[in-house]
């Protein structure tokens, strides 16, 4: 019998959350879509996976059987396509590179033109990633190297070097009573409704909305958007404000949103990350050097 891996990874992140409507969050589906996946993954196994309550989803004998095999299924099924992939990359001499919104801004060109004179004939492929992915491909294999913002999901399990730092500043709405500031302290923008990235990107959303920099004061979210087109469209329209490199002013300026500095935020860290597997890759090597040597202002 053949089961859709995808169907698997749908019944962990169910197994996981103990609710459908967490792992339809987490999952970025409609709740109604993952329960017919579910029932899909039970009718193709003739069996029961979860007993359904008010209080969630509780496994089955079953369903604890396979919850303890899923995982080890998919982390070799993962494996083996990075393991394709990676030599269909090799192959055509293409060093695959994710990266979020501005990459490492001003140095990404120079670290690429440095990686092709150390390495010639081979080809650096650029691979921007959504926000619901701030590993930018890492965590499944679909690149070799990345550049990132810090702190982000399964951060402890890749290699990171941080590049350089920088300031967060605000993204506001032209017409916000604070725009007209020079710099604002971060305790005034405590209360006002944020632009958020998705809930499942967990410690990257919550550096971006200085969760830990409040006071204990809650967050109030606004919007939540995945896309930089996305974002800018939700400040100019008033869903909310945002916190942004201090480069978003120059990388993503756009009619009716400003950008202001914020004074007692911490700033943001750009680094280059790789898998640890990568260590023994002479290529990805030379790659983390040319971020080293081009990548630090």
């Amino acid at each position: 019998m053949d089961v859709d891996t995808r169907l698997l990874r749908y019944f962990t992140a169910v197994a996981d959350a103990g609710t459908l409507t967490r792992a339809a969050e987490e999952l970025f589906v409609s709740q109604p879509a993952l329960t017919k996946q579910i029932r899909q993954l039970e009718t193709q196994l003739g069996v029961r996976l979860f007993t359904r309550s008010r209080a969630g989803m509780a496994l089955t004998e079953a369903g604890r059987a396979l919850a303890g095999r899923a995982p080890g299924v998919l982390a070799a099924w993962d494996g083996a396509l990075r393991e394709t992939r990676g030599a269909a990359a090799r192959a055509a001499r293409v060093l695959r590179v994710g990266f979020l919104a501005s990459a490492a801004n001003e140095a990404t060109p120079r670290i690429v033109a440095a990686f092709g004179a150390r390495r010639p004939g081979w080809r650096v492929e650029m691979r921007q990633a959504a926000w619901s992915e701030p590993a930018a491909g890492l965590a499944d294999g679909g690149v070799d190297a990345a550049l990132l913002r810090l702190p982000f999901p399964g951060q402890e399990d890749l290699r990171t070097a941080v590049l350089f730092t920088e300031d967060r500043w605000v993204a506001l709405p032209a017409g916000h009573r604070l725009a007209g500031r020079e710099v604002i302290d971060f305790p005034e923008l405590w209360d006002e409704p944020f632009v958020a990235a998705p809930a499942a990107t967990g410690p990257w959303r919550d550096h971006w909305l200085a969760a830990d920099e409040r006071g204990g004061r809650p967050v109030r979210v606004g919007a939540v958007t995945d896309l930089p087109d996305d974002w800018l469209s939700a400040i100019a329209n008033g869903y909310g404000i945002a916190l942004a490199p201090a480069s978003a002013a120059r990388f993503y300026a756009r009619p009716g949103v400003v950008y202001r500095p914020v004074r007692g935020v911490s700033p943001s860290r750009l680094a280059v990350a790789w898998p640890p597997a990568a260590d023994a890759d002479p290529v990805v090597r030379d790659f983390v050097r040319c971020c080293l040597d081009h990548g630090r202002s």
